[in-house]
């Protein structure tokens, strides 16, 4: 089921949606526990992508 996995602030893990966690301690949803897993992976990605287009836009050396 697609959206059905959360990463679980509080407990360190990836947790099914029916898992009783409020909202503000979970990361998601993603499409699968693996998804989920690696959330930090994905926002790392992402901000050094973002770092590197504000340095190119601003004509800093990478």
């Amino acid at each position: 089921m697609s959206g059905s996995w959360y990463w679980c602030l509080k407990h360190g893990r990836a947790e099914g949606a029916d898992a009783a966690c409020p909202p503000e301690d979970r990361m998601g949803p993603y499409d699968s526990k693996e998804a989920a897993e690696h959330w930090k992976d994905r926002v790392e990605a992402r901000n050094d992508e973002w770092d590197r287009e504000d340095r190119e836009w601003s004509g800093e050396e990478a």
